[in-house]
């Protein structure tokens, strides 16, 4: 394989064709700012593009540097988290946004060891962001990365036992030249031109050297083992209301999931029945039932609704329903109609 001209037809095609981020410096630019590359790959991590843009650009808007994110109250970056999932991701931001404000002035390492010593810098992180805003010759291998490499190389193992060739073969193609602009093309690449499902290969520039395309089948790549049944889980959320009509919210222990965020009272989400006590005493009615979905299990949460008081976190309910996580917020619509 001729690694230079297939470098060369990738970055030209990323020249042409990259995406307009909000995150991102056009490709040749000078690198973007550390904080919002760092910031964005936080928050990309779980959810789309388009669904991580609005909550990247309310952040930067509010803590405009990583010394602004560190002096934040862990209430309000929890609250303007909430909505991205996993949680214990926030929590990791304000610890590494804190230890570069506290023990790098402000200034974010700029190799991958530094990086990794950072506080919930994982290697791809450290990577990313040392390619994207330092310069490095690093090996960014994120899902869309897997995928152009599993076509590219048509790797006959299947993911994710595949996930060390693959990262093996990524690294083959990192060269000192502009290594920043060619994470980003391959991400680019496999976002765009080489999806999931239907890879749009009439529009690819690497078809030239793609083994998978040769095959006529580069959609079945990458190979992946059949993943086991997601388990389900049931539970109830009790919404209460006082006689002003604010609703009843409790912090959760800081361990576990969602762990540290406000939301409703609720019982154990168990994988068995069980009777669940209510909170307070009151007349409580039947609201329905919600679902949700996380990463390792399914959930249906039954909606019990009462006026009623008590020693709790007392909020109107339109902010409630703007800071609560996406389970608490659809468990407190059914509540309150």
């Amino acid at each position: 394989m001729d690694t230079h001209a297939l470098r060369a037809a990738l970055l030209d095609w990323y020249d042409a064709h990259g995406r307009t981020l909000a995150w991102r410096a056009s490709p040749g630019a000078l690198a973007p700012d550390p904080y919002r590359v760092w910031l964005s790959e936080v928050m990309l991590q779980q959810t789309t593009t388009p669904h991580a843009t609005p909550y990247f650009q309310t952040f930067t808007a509010r803590w405009p540097t990583v010394s602004d994110l560190a002096a934040a109250a862990d209430s309000d970056v929890m609250a303007a988290w909430a909505g991205l999932g996993y949680y214990a991701r926030a929590r990791n931001l304000l610890a590494c946004a804190r230890a570069v404000a506290g023990d790098h002035g402000g200034v974010f390492p700029d190799t991958e060891a530094g990086l990794l010593a950072l506080p919930g810098v994982g290697a791809y992180t450290a990577a990313a962001v040392a390619a994207i805003a330092f310069g490095r010759a690093a090996n960014v291998v994120d899902g869309n990365v897997e995928r152009v490499m599993a076509r590219l190389f048509a790797v006959g193992t299947p993911l994710p036992a595949a996930k060390p060739e693959l990262r093996r073969l990524a690294g083959s193609l990192v060269a000192d030249d502009r290594p920043g602009d060619w994470a980003q093309a391959l991400m680019d690449l496999g976002a765009t031109v080489c999806r999931p499902g239907r890879p749009l290969c009439e529009l690819c520039p690497l078809t030239s050297w793609c083994a998978g395309f040769r095959s006529g089948a580069p959609e079945r790549y990458p190979l992946k083992t059949r993943k086991a049944e997601r388990p389900h889980r049931t539970g109830t959320a009790w919404v209460l209301r006082d006689d002003r009509g604010r609703v009843a919210l409790v912090r959760r222990p800081d361990k576990g999931l969602l762990g540290g965020m406000t939301g409703l009272p609720t019982s154990e989400w168990s994988a068995t029945a069980f009777d669940a006590s209510p909170p307070v005493a009151a007349d409580w009615r039947d609201a329905g039932a919600v679902e949700h979905v996380f990463t390792h299990f399914s959930l249906t949460l039954s909606v019990r609704a009462a006026t009623g008081a008590g020693d709790f976190l007392w909020t109107d309910p339109d902010e409630a329903l703007r800071s609560l996580p996406t389970v608490f917020r659809k468990a407190l619509e059914r509540g309150l109609v």
